[in-house]
């Protein structure tokens, strides 16, 4: 898709190189809120609301998994707190979290156990490779899914009515990628790594063609593992080739590790990748391998303007609540809880058929910005935050949509 940059993104890449809607109900602007009381206890009668939640809080990814999950559990706590009507009744909202461990069989097999027990929506999942599958579970249900982290285009064009996502998908992310390694870091020759998992593949094709059609030349593209942790071999490979970057596919789990592999064999290459490996963790993972302005990646989602400050302040909350530093997608986890929210509020009942339809007409603004669906279920003018890193800590470059 054709993005449009503003003068301050592009300035600051400079100096560096997703008819009539109805309203949702939802506050006009995003504000912080302090610590939320300690909920009264539901009425008797209170209409018992269960969301599903699914991410990986076991494995090599689980610090991303557990980020999601304590963003779903904020949301959840904070809309028992509001004392939120569905229908005639108070709603208690309850949170039924499992673990798909990245896996897509265990991922088919929590959905079914979300299905089975007759949940009312599902926020969820983490990686595309378990998102893909387990909707069509859903779908065959009829309950709503809304992704906050899935990128892979698949989810959201396989003419479901029940997928919905909540930040940009991996035409915008990869392309996003590929355009700036050769038009702002200059790249020429451009070597690809990816994982083989739905999400690896999928962003790194889409940076590879972005990075052809801006004149960039693939100088190999060679294939791991999410689980592995040797990488010599295609490295070497790849260092023949002379690259001056090289694109990851994949996660931080495994691009950390690689990157200390790429400093062992002296390559000199600017280090590239998408969501999956722009997290807080990859600098403790890499260590020092990862040099200042080193590495370039994106987020799938970003937030400017009036929404950034009150942002901020629930990233506080949030550390001062789970004792850690948000990771990635716990604010979009959160939005996702408190959309499928709002589109009861509005159908006036919880019963997934019933509010379904809602859920695409929601004009909603959250705490990662404006949330609006298109047709497919993708998010409308969705952002991309570049980052790179210094002093071991990642440090915005852009913000792009």
């Amino acid at each position: 898709m054709q993005l449009k940059w503003t003068a301050v993104a592009l300035a600051a890449l400079a100096l560096v190189a997703c008819g009539k809607k109805e309203e949702a109900a939802a506050p006009a602007a995003p504000a912080p809120t302090a610590a939320a009381p300690a909920p009264a206890a539901p009425p008797a009668d209170a209409l018992v609301v269960k969301i599903g939640h699914v991410a990986p809080t076991s494995g090599a990814i689980a610090h991303l998994g557990k980020d999601n999950e304590f963003g779903a559990r904020m949301a959840i706590e904070d809309l028992n707190a509001k004392g939120i009507k569905i229908g005639d009744k108070v709603a208690k909202f309850e949170l039924l979290a499992e673990d798909d461990a990245a896996d897509p069989k265990q991922g088919t097999a929590v959905a079914q156990k979300l299905v089975d027990s007759k949940v009312n929506g599902v926020v969820g999942h983490l990686n595309s490779g378990t998102t893909i599958p387990a909707s069509k579970l859903y779908s065959d249900a009829g309950i709503p899914q809304i992704s906050p982290s899935a990128t892979n285009p698949k989810y959201t064009r396989q003419g479901f009515k029940t997928t919905f996502r909540v930040v940009a998908d991996d035409t915008q992310l990869g392309g996003t990628l590929g355009k700036y390694a050769v038009e702002t870091l200059k790249g020429k020759n451009i070597a690809v790594i990816d994982d083989r998992t739905a999400y690896g593949q999928g962003v790194a094709e889409e940076f590879e063609k972005a990075a052809k059609a801006a004149g960039g030349t693939i100088v190999g593209h060679e294939f791991t593992t999410d689980k592995s942790t040797d990488f010599n071999a295609i490295l070497t490979k790849l260092k023949g080739a002379q690259p001056d970057i090289l694109f990851f596919g994949g996660m931080d789990a495994v691009g950390g590790p690689m990157l200390k592999q790429v400093k062992q064999l002296g390559m000199n290459v600017k280090f590239m990748g998408g969501d999956g490996l722009c997290t807080g963790e990859l600098a403790k993972l890499a260590g020092d391998a990862i040099g200042e302005d080193m590495v370039v990646c994106a987020e799938a989602g970003g937030v400017d303007g009036d929404f950034k400050a009150p942002l901020e302040a629930w990233k506080t909350k949030f550390k001062e609540k789970n004792g850690v530093d948000v990771q990635i997608y716990a604010p979009y986890v959160y939005d996702a809880v408190q959309v499928l929210a709002a589109a009861m509020a509005k159908a006036g009942s919880s019963d997934p058929e019933k509010y379904l339809p809602e859920v695409g007409k929601v004009q909603y603004n959250g705490l990662t910005g404006p949330i609006a669906f298109d047709e497919k279920g993708d998010i409308k003018n969705g952002a991309l935050t570049l980052y790179t890193y210094k002093n071991g800590a990642r440090t915005q470059i852009a913000v792009v949509r």
